[in-house]
């Protein structure tokens, strides 16, 4: 146990509060699988398949692995999971799960439902942070031709106009309902024209304090020093920054691409530096704190530690508005539950959207899974420790 914060994450009478002996079970049986590779590889590949095939395997897929992972097809079904982590103090992100189709029709279905996310959340403390890709709502390709300065035809520009509309709406909602919004941080080829859309954001709607929060991907070795220039471009500008700081999600894809084409890889070299990397935006978020709002979006104990003892340091107190701690819904519940135990705010990110839309981002949570560490898997093993504590108290 840290000495300092006294919150312990091997606490699982608290991590696991809120599930029964059944529930209990249920989770073993579902990371025990997870922690096998062959089962997540042939089980992925054979479910890709079968939903490609249109054959019906919802009915297996939505009562196991969505349901731990997810909170329903729909905002409605997601009101469970909204009401539950509420019970302990954990707030909910509610997160449209559902990869767009790329065109107008499909980006704009997008925007519609972010915007009754955001309806959802206004008013509601259960639900403090909406959040989006903005890949879902403009061309990923235009994206790309925007960063690499590259000219966009008439109906290129025009279409790239239509999704910073769709930006500008949901970011004008959020400001307007009073819900801070997260934009998620993407591949390094398109993530400068990502931050460009949300600094005009930010300039627009940050101007009382952070509604619109940026995505750092700490495991590329520049975040920092764009933390860094964000916060002096933040405050020459008058505006509040708003910074979810997470490790990142892409980094065998940024790694082979760079390596296909030649450039050096945007990824810290080794897992320690990227940790490094890590805790020191904390640190420097921390002594800014005048002027960011910050959510620290990890799995990782040790910086959670970091955080806790860093906000006692600075006499910040648990339930400071402008610091939050977040994990995935279905995962790392030793954090969030204990966290929120001990009065800091804390909130999940809760996927929603239809079976077959979901998979990719189902699938990305067990090949996570899979790849922590096998069988010997943080969470496999708490949950393993709960059970037995439970057997010795009967």
């Amino acid at each position: 146990m840290n000495p300092i914060t006294k919150v312990s994450f091997d606490n699982t009478a608290v991590a696991f509060s809120s599930k029964s002996d059944a529930e209990l079970y249920k989770m073993y049986l579902l990371f025990k699988s997870m922690n096998s590779n062959t089962f997540v590889k042939v089980g992925g590949n054979l479910l890709n398949l079968a939903l490609n095939l249109h054959l019906p395997v919802s009915f297996i897929i939505k009562p196991t692995i969505f349901n731990h992972f997810c909170g329903g097809e729909t905002i409605e079904e997601s009101e469970r999971a909204i009401r539950e982590l509420s019970k302990y103090n954990i707030g909910t992100i509610l997160d449209y799960s559902v990869e767009g189709e790329g065109d107008d029709k499909s980006f704009d279905a997008t925007r519609d439902e972010l915007l009754r996310a955001i309806e959802k959340a206004h008013g509601n403390k259960n639900i403090p942070f909406a959040v989006f890709k903005i890949t879902g709502l403009i061309d990923i390709n235009l994206l790309e031709k925007v960063q690499n300065k590259q000219e966009l035809s008439v109906n290129e520009r025009a279409a790239f106009e239509r999704g910073r509309d769709r930006v500008n709406e949901i970011c004008k909602s959020c400001y307007q309902r009073d819900v801070r919004v997260f934009v998620d941080a993407e591949e390094s080829w398109i993530q400068e024209t990502i931050d460009n859309l949300t600094y005009e954001m930010m300039a627009l709607y940050n101007k009382e304090k952070a509604n619109i929060y940026n995505t750092y991907q700490l495991y590329r070795h520049d975040r920092l020093d764009v933390i860094q220039r964000d916060y002096d471009t933040a405050v020459k500008n008058g505006y509040y920054l708003g910074a979810k700081l997470v490790r990142g999600a892409y980094m065998e894809k940024e790694r082979k691409r760079a390596q296909q084409e030649g450039y050096e890889s945007p990824i810290n070299p080794t897992k320690q530096a990227s940790d490094d990397l890590f805790n020191k935006a904390l640190l420097f978020c921390m002594e800014h704190i005048d002027r960011i709002s910050f959510c620290n979006g990890t799995h990782n104990e040790d910086s959670c530690y970091l955080l806790m003892d860093l906000m006692e340091k600075h006499n910040i107190a648990p339930n400071d508005p402008r610091v939050y701690f977040a994990q995935l819904f279905g995962m790392s519940d030793n954090l969030s539950y204990n966290l929120a135990d001990a009065g800091y705010n804390v909130a999940k990110y809760v996927p929603y959207g239809p079976v077959k839309e979901v998979m990719p981002y189902l699938l990305r949570r067990a090949n996570e899974n899979t790849a922590i560490a096998g069988q010997s898997s943080r969470e496999f093993q708490l949950i393993r420790s709960e059970i037995e504590r439970r057997k010795a108290k009967k």
